[in-house]
């Protein structure tokens, strides 16, 4: 999807007609046409004035298809079980370097040793009762409470709680092949 896909996607989600662009623009209607077509590449003055008239930010209209807005519903999110005690990840969504995951422990399940991977994660306890180590560092949470860590380090987490612990974690990869 090219800048004059993105051009037209946005006309046609504001029910404007390409004329209406152009009284707005100045331009031509050949010339929109070609540019919406991606035939011609406008200038940047001319991409800020058709953005103008659009009432978008030029950066959208420069977006490449993986760069715009990801919507993952619910029951299409990608799940998979992770370590001996099969714990559900549910894969909410990425951004560039960044990732989000929820995961679901139930009582007494752990990641059942100490791990290392790339990033760094920021957790949030959403339900449950979780006990969490790091070298030196160790702490029982509940919902409500977040952490965060550099994943490079050793660490292990374990649900101490009677009932199932989620957890919503975001993770910062430096590269994006880290993932």
């Amino acid at each position: 999807m090219g800048i004059g896909c993105n051009i037209r996607a946005a006309r046609k989600r504001k029910n404007l007609s390409i004329q209406q662009i152009c009284e707005r623009t100045g331009l031509s209607q050949g010339f929109m046409s070609q540019v919406e077509n991606n035939k011609t590449s406008p200038s940047i003055a001319t991409l800020d004035s058709i953005a103008n008239a659009l009432k978008v930010p030029l950066a959208f209209l420069l977006l490449k298809e993986e760069e715009r807005m990801q919507v993952i519903r619910k029951d299409e999110r990608r799940k998979t079980l992770y370590g001996k005690n099969n714990l559900q990840v549910d894969h909410l969504g990425g951004q560039g370097n960044v990732k989000m995951m929820l995961v679901d422990m139930p009582p007494g399940s752990s990641t059942e040793e100490e791990h290392a991977h790339a990033g760094d994660e920021i957790h949030f306890i959403l339900e449950g009762t979780v006990y969490v180590e790091q070298g030196e560092d160790s702490a029982t949470l509940e919902a409500g409470d977040s952490f965060s860590w550099r994943a490079a380090i050793p660490h292990y987490a374990k649900n101490v709680g009677e009932n199932n612990a989620r957890i919503l974690i975001s993770v910062f990869l430096e590269a994006e092949n880290d993932a």
